[in-house]
């Protein structure tokens, strides 16, 4: 079955031009569930019994999500669009085994999640050991509004834990109960730590701004 899909086209300028459009003027409290999510765990069992089509399906509802997410903690285009491959590449693998314990979206992030993490110590290892210095530098210049900038120069100063729960809550979409399971926390301190987190996000860009940079590039935090 993974021969059938060796590779994925994702559409480089399309998905970095629209990777922070998906920044909300203000912070709500609600988010919508995506009306397609109680049949996702059924296409994916489909696919899982040889059903193909169920898969296209599956990858064409969810990989600008899924490059959107990588996008927005990584520096690089480049980079988000290849764990974003090996994100659907590791669903294929998987799909003998899936399990419709959970949502399949809850499922589906886990193992980005996963495939981040595992980026991210690579990436660590050859700054440590090999001297490439690349990840930790400034993201590459974009076309980014001022507003895009604030926010997330705003978001790079919260805590990392409350700064991911922020962006799964207000990018991703995802429940509280879905962020509880995908970082293994109680889902009472989502609750509480998003309430925090966005307190703090709000003060944070109610603050005067701070005199502007040399270059966008200088400037931007990888969040």
């Amino acid at each position: 079955m993974q021969d059938a899909y060796p590779a994925f086209v994702l559409h480089s300028e399309a998905a970095a031009s629209s990777a922070m459009d998906e920044t909300p003027n203000r912070l709500p409290e609600q988010t919508p569930e995506p009306q397609s999510a109680a049949r996702d765990e059924r296409l994916m069992q489909d696919f899982a019994n040889g059903d193909e089509k169920a898969f296209d399906e599956l990858f064409r509802r969810y990989r600008q999500p899924i490059f959107g997410f990588f996008r927005r903690r990584l520096t690089e285009t480049s980079q988000a669009e290849e764990l974003t491959q090996e994100t659907f590449l590791a669903i294929l693998r998987g799909a003998s085994h899936y399990q419709p314990q959970a949502l399949f979206r809850t499922y589906l992030y886990a193992i980005a999640f996963k495939i981040l993490r595992a980026h991210r110590r690579r990436t660590a290892f050859r700054a440590t050991f090999l001297g490439q210095w690349k990840e930790a530098q400034a993201p590459v210049v974009r076309q980014t509004t001022e507003t895009e900038l604030l926010l997330r120069q705003a978001l790079s100063k919260l805590d990392e834990i409350d700064r991911e729960m922020l962006m799964l809550r207000e990018f991703e979409q995802l429940s509280y109960a879905e962020i509880a399971e995908l970082l293994r926390v109680p889902i009472n301190t989502v609750r509480s730590r998003l309430f925090r987190a966005r307190i703090a996000l709000r003060e944070l860009l109610a603050a005067p701004p701070q005199k502007a940079p040399a270059s966008l590039a200088e400037s931007e935090e990888r969040i």
